[in-house]
């Protein structure tokens, strides 16, 4: 970032879904050069407890397979996932930012995906509830 200006957490949370994207389609590590902590510790989160969020994503997909969900989808989900399970932010505020990134950047105006991806996400959090 060439100005000193800090980003909002909307716009934080814009970013690392963004970050875990590009990651997902190239399939190789970034360099990570954010200013911005929260992203910073936030994808690298992801990344180091990627196969569990993926496990808890799969268990919860209903006649899906996480391979089929889009990249931006998928980096969706598994960033909610991932502060579900290992951050203190409320679920309510998670699961609503997780829908309003999904109308932003993959709803076709339907409302299908955000319907899934609020399913996904309650399923998930129903499971974590459950393992404590």
């Amino acid at each position: 970032m060439s100005e000193n200006k800090s980003l909002s957490r909307k716009e934080q949370r814009e970013e690392i879904i963004k970050i875990l994207y590009q990651l997902d389609i190239n399939k190789e590590q970034l360099a990570l050069d954010q200013e911005e902590e929260y992203v910073r510790e936030s994808v690298e989160g992801v990344l180091m407890h990627g196969p569990k969020i993926d496990e808890l994503i799969t268990d919860n997909l209903l006649n899906w397979k996480i391979n089929r969900l889009s990249y931006v989808d998928r980096a969706i989900i598994r960033f909610a996932v991932y502060e579900m399970y290992y951050t203190e932010t409320p679920v309510e505020i998670i699961i609503n930012e997780a829908l309003n990134a999904t109308r932003k950047y993959t709803d076709e105006g339907d409302d299908k995906t955000v319907a899934f991806t609020n399913k996904v996400l309650d399923n998930v959090y129903k499971s974590i509830k459950k393992l404590g």
